[in-house]
């Protein structure tokens, strides 16, 4: 259990670079706190405990504004950044390494007891305030922009972006600092400061990313 905690605060620390040190997230990440809690109610879940478990995931959405379902299957070194308003539903699947912001809903489309919400392979990133929608597969190391839709799935490694999501080149929405090439309205190519929030991809995810993971022991 120790293992797991330390593993999911080292996550933090590498994927959030507002983490300052591991106690400050230790005590202070909201979105930790509702993983660790879930996992607490999926044992009671699986072990029978379903009221119990139920009250647990109750508990969790008043204290740290997550709600996620006790029945869904979540892996491991998954990080809710900020957390608020994240909704994730009965028969979700997600994978490992996932990074999913604020806000983000895994929701069903189904009033059948069936396989009715998203899955999400392992090295996926949800942008905040994205909406996934129905038994859709999210494939491995793919990105769903900020506020994007989602009714349909997305290939491995691609960026979907708007209402409804669409594929989109991910070299045009950069998360490094650079220029961006961006087409204008006559079809000509016009250069664009990538810390812009047209280009950039902080605007994309709609929250601070970072792939440093030095400095966590």
């Amino acid at each position: 259990m120790f293992d797991r905690i330390r593993e999911d605060v080292r996550t933090a620390r590498a994927k959030d670079p507002a983490a300052v040190s591991s106690f400050e997230v230790l005590l202070t990440y909201p979105g930790l706190h509702a993983i660790w809690l879930y996992r607490v109610a999926h044992t009671l879940h699986d072990h029978g405990f379903g009221l119990t478990a139920r009250l647990l995931s109750h508990l969790t959405r008043w204290l740290t504004g997550v709600e996620i379902h006790p029945a869904a299957t979540v892996g491991r070194r998954f990080f809710i950044d900020h957390g608020m308003g994240t909704v994730i539903g009965e028969t979700a699947e997600i994978g490992d390494d996932v990074l999913m912001y604020h806000g983000v809903t895994l929701g069903g489309n189904s009033m059948r007891r069936e396989k009715r919400h998203p899955t999400l392979e392992d090295g996926v990133t949800i942008g905040a305030n994205a909406t996934l929608i129905g038994d859709v597969t999210i494939g491995e190391g793919a990105t769903v922009g900020a506020g994007a839709v989602v009714v349909e799935d997305v290939p491995a490694d691609a960026t979907v972006v708007g209402n409804p999501a669409r594929v989109i080149d991910r070299e045009d929405v950069p998360l490094e600092e650079g220029t961006a090439a961006v087409t204008d309205g006559d079809g000509s190519v016009a250069d664009t400061d990538a810390e812009s929030s047209a280009g950039s991809g902080d605007a994309l995810l709609g929250a601070n990313y970072c792939d440093d993971d030095t400095g966590l022991d």
